[in-house]
């Protein structure tokens, strides 16, 4: 419920007020030595300014920000596509924006009460929980921030804090808009409608060659060839250097001997058991047992399936009723039963159903494994010394393939791959090791520039160089044909079922009955009960939905389906509009989630307030000179 209202809360000056007050400190990580400040400023807000400094440390934390959310660094390309910067233009402007109208207003902080705030930050706290100057002043060196730059952040959070507060806190959201949400989101309908496929349309008709080239031509862009690029990377891992025939077997046998408990399978008991009301009852069913009555008769007895008694199989350390373990484990042979057992549900009688003994491995069987397993431990120790060799050798004028040969390394060469990893046949190569990094790396790197290694987990190393570059370049038809007419195709499809659609729905608004079509078109009428606003199902996608509601009963309407690929013919029956529903049906986390968008949107209608009052001048050319750096 209330889906709609919360999108709301989506807004730039919203997302920057919830940063500012949860992430008062959220310049950690980013360093504050990037580039000079200069005299000039980025945005000036009558006379606050953002310096050249502070819009690049905003811009690093968003690309981090972003990048945390997609798992991945963010290149320059990437950035700019997600809008980054001007996302960052946004934050700066609000802030400057309220700082502007704290210093009109002379709102301040005294120095006891920014102490105060400062003391109960726990990235200062010693492990008592006690503000530590020492830790203080490790922290601000750490990420390269004085204490006077650190002292104007707080200060500055801390004052927008006060007029974001004034306006927000403490807004609570009317009944009346609460009924009426309340009502918008549990009215229901029901709806009969005809799902047309293209089995409902004559099949299009192959394109003239002219056709298909001007509609090749108009979607050049989708059949582009992306920019390849070929590489060559070498793999460190301690499997890449480990030698399992440089192990003795003398050794092997020694790890087995110490370990041999790792290559031996307790022996396993599957049991059947039956719980009984109290221990008199249960003596007199192993009385019957012993006069030969068979378990399964007192299973039986009991109304119970051998299915309700069987426990599973378990070692005699892994049975999860320890008391019953000596019994088990002391029956002699498959079958066999144990005498009453006091079990943690009272008293039992268990068969043994199935016994697996005890086995283990020799060290014929194991000592391929054992061989590798010491191999590898043996690697993971020089596994460092082998980087520094590589390194050696690379700085002393070795090509990769050459370091890579002479640490009996094995280099590997990707003739041709774009930045998500496909090769021009479009199979997608799952084998590349860190795949993201390299990939991103790779494709920001120049042809045979020497670059730093990835690293691999904590102990392994990916070491890479662009052999050459294919650039992006646009297909030609003759290349993409077949996929250009399957596509032109289903387009057309597409269209003719819609335009079939509509002719349907106009006969249908000017009196035909949908039963009537239905059986014109060779399908059947089927309804939807009881459809909400959120009822998109497997066949009723979201337009479907958003068209049932469209209008009152009666309404007929056509609309694309869940797939996109077919149509859906709808004439709404009966509309419930919820009148009964009262604001007091709406739990009190929704009311709050309401009253704070509400809230947000009038903190953002207070940022356009001051923007248009104080004005804001923006110095692109600077900013990007920033962002050179």
């Amino acid at each position: 419920m209330l889906d709609i209202l919360r999108k709301g809360a989506q807004g730039w000056v919203a997302k920057f007020l919830l940063i500012l007050l949860v992430a008062s400190f959220g310049v950690w990580g980013i360093s504050g030595s990037i580039l000079n400040a200069g005299n000039d400023a980025v945005i000036t807000v009558g006379d606050t300014v953002v310096s050249p400094t502070e819009f690049r440390l905003a811009y690093d934390r968003q690309v981090s920000v972003v990048g945390r959310q997609i798992g991945q660094r963010l290149t320059t390309e990437q950035a700019r596509a997600f809008g980054v910067e001007n996302q960052v233009y946004s934050q700066l402007i609000a802030g400057a924006l309220l700082d502007e109208q704290a210093r009109e207003m002379n709102l301040g902080l005294s120095d006891d009460r920014l102490a105060a705030v400062i003391a109960d930050d726990p990235a200062f706290h010693d492990f008592n929980g006690r503000f530590d100057r020492n830790n203080f002043q490790s922290v601000l060196r750490s990420v390269g921030m004085s204490e006077e730059d650190y002292l104007k952040n707080r200060s500055q959070v801390a004052v927008r804090t006060q007029i974001v507060e004034a306006v927000s806190d403490g807004f609570k959201a009317p009944d009346a808009l609460i009924k009426a949400l309340a009502q918008y989101e549990t009215e229901s309908r029901d709806v009969d409608y005809l799902l047309l496929t293209k089995a409902n349309i004559d099949p299009i008709a192959a394109p003239e060659d002219a056709e298909l080239a001007s509609w090749f031509d108009e979607n050049k862009a989708k059949y582009a060839a992306p920019e390849y690029r070929k590489i060559n990377y070498v793999r460190l891992l301690s499997e890449d250097i480990s030698d399992p025939a440089a192990i003795t077997a003398e050794a092997a046998r020694a790890d087995y001997e110490a370990r041999k408990d790792r290559y031996t399978t307790a022996e396993t008991r599957t049991i059947d058991q039956l719980v009984f009301a109290d221990r008199a009852a249960a003596d007199a069913a192993a009385a019957d047992l012993a006069s030969g009555k068979s378990f399964d008769e007192l299973v039986a007895a009991q109304n119970r399936s051998a299915a309700d008694v069987r426990i599973g199989s378990f070692s005699k350390t892994g049975l999860p009723d320890q008391s019953m373990a000596d019994a088990v484990f002391a029956v002699a042979e498959a079958g066999g039963t144990t005498p009453v057992v006091d079990g943690q549900f009272g008293p039992v009688i268990i068969r043994v159903a199935e016994i697996t003994p005890e086995s283990s491995k020799s060290f014929e069987e194991v000592e391929a494994e054992i061989r590798e397993q010491l191999a590898l431990a043996e690697a993971g120790q020089v596994l460092l010394d082998v980087h520094d060799a590589y390194e050696d050798a690379r700085a002393g004028g070795m090509t990769l393939t050459e370091a890579a040969t002479q640490q009996k390394l094995t280099p590997v060469t990707i003739e041709a791959v774009d930045r998500t990893g496909k090769t021009p046949d479009g199979e997608v190569l799952g084998d590349i090791p860190e795949s993201n990094a390299l990939l991103q790396a790779a494709f920001e790197a120049g042809v045979e520039v020497e670059t730093p290694p990835i690293n691999i987990g904590a102990e392994g190393f990916v070491w890479f160089e662009v052999a050459d570059v294919t650039p992006a370049r646009d297909r030609t038809l003759d290349e993409v044909r077949d996929q250009v007419v399957a596509d032109w195709t289903a387009e057309k499809t597409i269209e003719a079922l819609g335009a079939k659609a509509t002719e349907l729905k106009d006969r249908v608004a000017k009196g035909a009955e949908l039963s009537a079509i239905a059986e014109e078109m060779s399908v059947a009428v089927e309804t939807k009960y009881g459809l909400t606003r959120r009822g998109a199902d497997a066949v009723f996608g979201a337009a479907a939905v958003s068209s049932a509601f469209s209008g009152p009963s009666g309404l007929v309407e056509v609309a694309s389906d869940a797939s996109g690929e077919n149509q859906i013919l709808l004439k709404v029956t009966s509309v419930n509009d919820a009148a009964s529903t009262t604001a007091a049906s709406v739990p009190e986390e929704q009311r709050t989630q309401v009253a704070q968008q509400m809230a947000d949107d009038i903190l953002d209608q207070m940022v356009a307030r001051l923007q248009a009052e104080y004005g804001v001048a923006i110095n692109r050319p600077l900013a990007e000179r920033a962002l050179a750096f």
